[in-house]
């Protein structure tokens, strides 16, 4: 299975809006979700984090700036291929604003008005959690449609595990 990063920003004091991207081509087209992708060789984690969001938004961080909130691991028995572990990184502070790109289309929303039904299902168990400081380790299968989530398990993941 291969590994992604995601990363969810989230702004204001206390934190109130989440910045999202639409999605417009490949994998996920149409679905609002956070920003990353895929890992190249030779690249850490959190390089290809801080790389993905810099690619589809414009948006610059350090790796301090990106914090571990989340391994996700999605399994689609209909199409096994798409497997993935996802890294999920919240970030609290960034240089620059967003900007469309051609892969996606990042627009602000409240935390309290954020289109689950726009997003994969999966997101509507584990975002709001990390929104609240949470971190999570989660597993997702999917059912034959490749969009209902038909099993899942959940839990706390602790600040000192090893993150990979």
């Amino acid at each position: 299975m291969r590994d992604a990063t995601l990363c969810i920003l989230r702004r204001g004091n206390p934190p109130s809006e989440v910045l999202l991207g639409l999605k417009k081509a490949g994998f996920g087209q149409g679905k609002y979700g956070g920003f990353g992708g895929k890992i190249e060789p030779g690249e850490t984690i959190e390089a290809a984090a801080i790389r993905e969001l810099e690619e589809e938004t414009g948006i610059r961080i350090s790796e301090q700036d990106a914090q571990k909130v989340g391994r996700l691991t999605f399994l689609f028995p209909a199409h096994p291929d798409w497997g993935q572990v996802v890294h999920v990184f919240l970030v609290k502070a960034w240089d620059g604003e967003p900007v469309e790109s051609d892969e996606m289309k990042p627009v602000w929303f409240k935390i309290d008005e954020i289109p689950f039904e726009d997003m994969w299902q999966d997101g509507a168990y584990w975002l709001p959690l990390v929104l609240a400081g949470q971190t999570v380790r989660a597993r997702f299968t999917f059912k034959a449609d490749n969009e209902t989530v038909d099993e899942m398990e959940i839990a706390e993941w602790p600040g000192d595990e090893q993150y990979g």
